[in-house]
């Protein structure tokens, strides 16, 4: 069985034939071994032993694991997954700098941007006030902002849009 399997920005073509392991182009044997009673697997490439403990992600796919306690984020799809996805553009993420939402409902207090504003990551874009606290909202990402959605003296739920990005 062939797969694409991305960990970081690397993507490794593996095609698993047996105890025989293939990753781009070279060839590896390969042998796991449970651990009674526990997550954790014995993986044995070639002459290297490493401890292995794998979970899975948030959907098809990804998956998180542990190696020699070291920590990895990869996603690993079949060749026929991978095509489809790829077609249809399913693997496609957001693009841009994320939006500011409400990490939870309360009182907008002051706005420190307008629209066309170039802001960097860190950078407090909102203050509000909830549970009588003042928290200031900053931005993950640089970017330019698209639209403000809220005033000083607004009201707003969790989860409400307050400035879009670009």
């Amino acid at each position: 069985m062939k797969y694409v399997v991305r960990i970081g920005a690397e993507d490794y073509e593996v095609d698993l034939d047996g105890e025989l392991v293939h990753v781009d182009g070279g060839d590896v044997a390969a042998r796991v071994m449970p651990i009674a009673g526990t997550p954790v697997r014995m993986v044995t490439l070639g002459d290297a032993v490493h401890r292995v403990v794998v979970r899975p992600g948030a959907s098809r796919g990804l998956y998180t694991f542990w190696l020699d306690g070291y920590r990895f984020e990869a996603e690993a799809l079949d060749e026929r997954t991978r095509a489809i996805r790829e077609l249809s553009g399913a693997g496609a993420g957001p693009t841009g700098p994320a939006p500011l939402v409400a990490p939870m409902p309360g009182l907008i207090v002051r706005v420190h941007v307008q629209i066309g504003d170039q802001v960097q990551p860190g950078q407090g874009l909102v203050v509000m006030e909830a549970m009588k606290m003042e928290n200031e909202l900053r931005i993950q990402a640089a970017g330019r902002v698209r639209n403000v959605l809220v005033a000083s003296g607004s009201v707003v739920e969790k989860g409400a849009l307050l400035i879009e990005l670009e």
